[in-house]
């Protein structure tokens, strides 16, 4: 009999994984610059200051959607050993996700109340929120600002978010920005210089069936032991998966996970391919001739084409087949 309750705290357990790789390597170089030292050479929990102003400086992270970069950062940030050991009452690091509306006003708002702040009257002006979250990032003696889906928050007033976000690595609160986002989040910043010098770049390149082949498999077999499964054997699963997954590394993972959960729920031993053509006909609704894990010419499927004009290209393939 189907054990669902294992099943369920199998597949959460494979949701909260992490498997360490390069990108975590990239961010953790990009931040360790941009914090002070002791004179024992470890990393602190300071910001560094910059040219005669003593600014701080930031970083931009820039993936397409389903890349895995707020993964990533959260789990760079929260590892960090410079923010390992919290006292008691302080934040090293704060972490949001753009709210609804995005707005600065909203934006502000929500970073008060992750600093522990009382919610603040909807009346009190923008940059009075501005002032007093400075004032509590200096209280909570935090290091490091993190927004994701940045590219949001641009979308209201552009310049406005962008004097407040450089206001925020000015003065005594300065603290590190980490904004992570798409790449219209890039070009956002990249359309003021002032703003875009005080940030480095990551890029997370999209996953290379090649070179990132190793480490792809590397995770589908650490999923498939955590969940009791022997892993699959097929020579162009890796390639058929990071197809599928539009060369993304977070759906990737997401994908093989959707996959062991086929598997476990038909109370297989072993992780097939068709456990992956199960998952994508599950996440995506596709005909079969369309499931990157069955069609023999896979490569040729463009994931993200309109349904209506793959099903009317199926038709006049197979009127052709009969003529």
């Amino acid at each position: 009999m189907t054990d669902y309750t294992k099943i369920e705290l199998t597949l959460n357990r494979l949701r909260g994984l992490h498997v360490k790789n390069m990108r975590d390597d990239a961010f953790a170089m990009h931040l360790d610059r941009l914090l002070k030292r002791s004179p024992e050479g470890d990393l602190i929990p300071e910001a560094l200051r910059f040219t005669n102003t003593h600014e701080t400086r930031g970083i931009m992270v820039i993936d397409a959607p389903g890349g895995g970069k707020s993964t990533m950062v959260k789990r760079g940030l929260t590892r960090h050993p410079a923010f390992a050991h919290n006292s008691e009452g302080k934040r090293p690091f704060i972490g949001a996700t753009v709210p609804s509306p995005a707005t600065l006003k909203s934006m502000a708002g929500h970073l008060l109340e992750l600093t522990g702040y009382p919610t603040t009257s909807s009346r009190r002006e923008v940059w009075s929120k501005w002032e007093i979250l400075k004032e509590r990032l200096i209280l909570l003696e935090t290091t490091a600002l993190w927004i994701d889906e940045a590219q949001d928050l641009f979308c209201a007033d552009k310049n406005q978010i962008l004097r407040a976000i450089k206001s925020l690595m000015q003065g005594d609160s300065a603290v590190i920005v980490i904004l992570s986002g798409t790449e219209q989040l890039a070009d956002f910043v990249r359309s003021d210089p002032q703003v875009q010098r005080r940030f480095s770049t990551l890029y997370l390149p999209p996953v290379d069936p090649d070179a990132d082949r190793y480490d792809i498999m590397a995770i589908v077999e650490a999923h498939c032991e955590i969940a009791g499964l022997s892993a699959p054997i097929e020579a162009d699963l890796v390639d058929r998966l990071v197809h599928a997954a539009r060369r993304r590394f977070g759906r990737c993972i997401e994908y093989n996970i959707l996959a062991i959960e086929q598997a476990l729920l038909e109370g297989a031993d072993h992780l097939h391919m068709h456990h992956f053509a199960a998952a994508w006909a599950l996440q995506e609704g596709d005909q079969i001739d369309r499931n990157v894990f069955l069609a023999t010419d896979w490569w040729q499927i463009d994931p993200d084409r309109k349904k209506d004009a793959a099903m009317v290209e199926g038709r006049s393939r197979r009127r052709r087949a009969k003529v």
